[in-house]
């Protein structure tokens, strides 16, 4: 009988491709959503009904578990509680089921690269202090953390009108032009979190984790990857931060106003414009034998820009 793995975030962005990637790799999958049940069922997906603060919910997702992988949290919000809510208090929700459970599961945490730097933004903080509880259960659960850099691919919405506006020559900076970040195919994360699951002695501790090009990229590079892959003059504009920030503003003031939860405010901005968001992977690939990172952008750029 397949082994089953747990998956909060399943009907997000890396969580889509995670079910894909467990099936096809003979997991048993039981997968969270708070939205109706999927339409396209597999079989070996078994989906619950309910969120992280829904402890009855969180019991059945465990049960008899092998693995958790949390990939689920709050990316946007109006404020600090809407950040704490969904990734400081969710994240203890389903760390504390986890280890009731009668046959604890190992437990994977799919952070960010923000926690490294927790004063920048409310979601920064969020992500770090959901890191902080994982030393609160370690002497019942086998715990990783996973802190991707911005993570791109099919089915990606975020950085996609980026990639396609290369078609038309263009690449907004939405840093500083010498800025350096790395950046992580999914199908690369993905292909961690299967070592990380098949690995036969137990991976602990938090890491890194980019396509391991070095120093990451930067405006100006990613610009000239694009030409080099469209055959024509990709220029990038630089945004100013100022009216970045004033636009930041504004939305927050619209988003309390009228109750929706902004993807750009202040933090966010922040974020953009930190100098440094490149990974070391060195730890990783020590710590997960079948694994190192295949895709690199100029690879996998030819199809972003045409989806």
């Amino acid at each position: 009988m397949a082994r089953t793995v747990a998956v909060t975030g399943a009907t997000g962005f890396i969580g889509r491709a995670l079910l894909d990637k467990l099936v096809a790799s003979g997991w048993a999958v039981r997968a969270l959503t708070r939205r109706a049940l999927p339409g396209d069922n597999h079989p070996a997906i078994s989906w619950i009904r309910g969120d992280l603060d829904d402890l009855a919910a969180l019991r059945s997702l465990v049960k008899d578990a092998h693995a958790v992988i949390h990939c689920a949290g709050a990316v946007k919000g109006k404020s600090w509680h809407d950040f704490h809510r969904a990734n400081v208090v969710g994240t203890r929700n389903i760390l504390q089921i986890a280890a009731e459970a009668a046959q604890a599961p190992k437990f994977l945490y799919i952070s960010s690269l923000a926690a490294r730097e927790p004063g920048l933004s409310w979601y920064a903080r969020s992500k770090f202090e959901a890191e902080q509880l994982m030393p609160l259960f370690s002497d019942r659960l086998t715990l990783a953390v996973l802190r991707p850099a911005a993570v791109y691919g099919p089915g990606d919405k975020a950085l996609r009108p980026l990639f396609q506006s290369m078609r038309y020559g263009i690449f907004p900076a939405l840093g500083a032009p010498g800025n350096r970040f790395g950046l992580v195919h999914v199908y690369d994360l993905l292909a961690a979190i299967n070592c990380w699951l098949d690995a036969a002695r137990p991976v602990t501790g938090t890491y890194e984790i980019d396509d391991g090009t070095p120093g990451g990229y930067d405006y100006v590079t990613i610009a000239r990857i694009a030409q080099a892959v469209t055959g024509k003059p990709v220029r990038y504009f630089y945004l100013p931060w100022v009216g970045m920030q004033l636009i930041a503003n504004l939305n927050l003031w619209l988003a309390r106003l009228l109750n929706y939860a902004p993807m750009l405010t202040p933090g966010k901005v922040q974020e953009l414009r930190h100098p440094d968001w490149v990974c070391d992977i060195s730890p990783l690939l020590a710590a997960l034998d079948n694994w190192h990172p295949v895709i690199r952008l100029q690879a996998a750029l030819p199809e972003l820009i045409k989806s």
